[in-house]
């Protein structure tokens, strides 16, 4: 009786303790939701229109809104890799943007003398997609961790103009252009639309328009502040399809001192604007990038906005054959 008494006793304390220990362990394990999770980074930057913050020589000089701007969100990815996300605002609806990241590179090695390799690097960025009239958004998975990217890359992030050829070397096509996935300078420059209705004598009425154009024809000038000098992008609305408009800028003058008496100079000042807009039976812009500030243009400047009848000879001397006349960005 007492051996068996032992024997139970000991038993029945080897059992506890296993049992305790067993216990202990699953308490002190848990299961996988009690692992702290992993903290996973996240980050965002905002690219403005190329107005010249990165490369003031080149600003954007196309036609699009200027009021296009791209989001870029980071997300750090438990694989190691990073989540890119551009999202692309006041877009042109049908038109295709194409997206790309640039290795910086030094330009005495490059075929162009670019600060950057021409060919994208697919590995971080490199997209399209479609504007819809608003806001639209891609995504890539790149191949390079978080810390890496946000740190130690080197390069461009780049959007082309969908309005425009493709290309990796101009650098005023390019509606976006920055460090990729830094913080970028952020600018307010200021931008004005001057409207102008068809020529009825509101100039003088010795200048009323005579011929045969359409008189819903009206036009806009648009000046938008670089970081050196202005953007003025033309716009002519309701345009005849495959006519040639040819619209200047005339600096005024004494009336007295010029060759045919006109209270202009004849000759177009081609550093405020002279272009010519090819009609496609709607509305058609172009675009002049001048040295003028934006101040100079909309304030001290003196000239004469003028857009020439396409149905007649082009003349700087008989204002009767301008469809389009007004003081120029006032």
């Amino acid at each position: 009786m007492k051996n068996f008494k032992k024997f139970s006793t000991t038993n029945f304390t080897v059992s506890f303790f296993a049992l305790f220990l067993f216990v202990a362990c699953c308490t002190s394990c848990g299961s996988d939701d009690d692992i702290p999770p992993v903290d996973l980074k996240s980050s965002s930057y905002e690219y403005q229109l190329h107005n010249g913050q990165t490369v003031e020589s080149a600003p954007y000089a196309g036609t699009h809104n200027d009021d296009y701007m791209v989001t870029m969100d980071l997300e750090e990815l438990e694989n190691g890799n990073t989540k890119i996300t551009m999202n692309l605002m006041n877009t042109v609806n049908g038109a295709t943007y194409a997206l790309h990241a640039h290795d910086v590179a030094d330009p005495a090695t490059t075929p162009n003398g670019t600060p950057y390799i021409e060919s994208p690097n697919a590995n971080i960025f490199a997209q399209m997609v479609q504007g819809n009239g608003g806001t639209v958004s891609v995504s890539q998975e790149a191949n390079i961790s978080y810390f890496d990217l946000t740190s130690t890359y080197d390069g461009f992030f780049v959007s082309h103009d969908p309005l425009q050829d493709v290309s990796t070397t101009d650098i005023s096509t390019y509606l976006v252009v920055g460090a990729f996935a830094r913080t970028q300078t952020t600018t307010n420059y200021d931008a004005t639309t001057f409207n102008y209705d068809f020529n009825s004598g509101q100039v003088a009425a010795t200048f009323l328009y005579t011929g045969t154009h359409p008189s819903d024809v009206s036009a806009t000038i648009r000046v938008a502040e670089l970081a050196a000098g202005s953007r003025i992008t033309v716009t002519i609305n309701n345009t005849l399809d495959g006519e040639t408009y040819h619209t200047h800028a005339h600096d005024m003058a004494d009336p007295l001192t010029t060759p045919n008496n006109t209270p202009y100079n004849e000759t177009p000042n081609g550093e405020v604007y002279a272009g010519a807009l090819m009609g496609n039976g709607g509305n058609v812009a172009l675009s002049n990038i001048s040295s003028m500030s934006y101040d100079e243009i909309t304030t001290m400047y003196d000239g004469f906005f003028v857009v020439h009848d396409p149905l007649q000879a082009v003349s700087t001397t008989d204002p009767t054959t301008y469809i389009v006349l007004g003081v120029f960005a006032r």
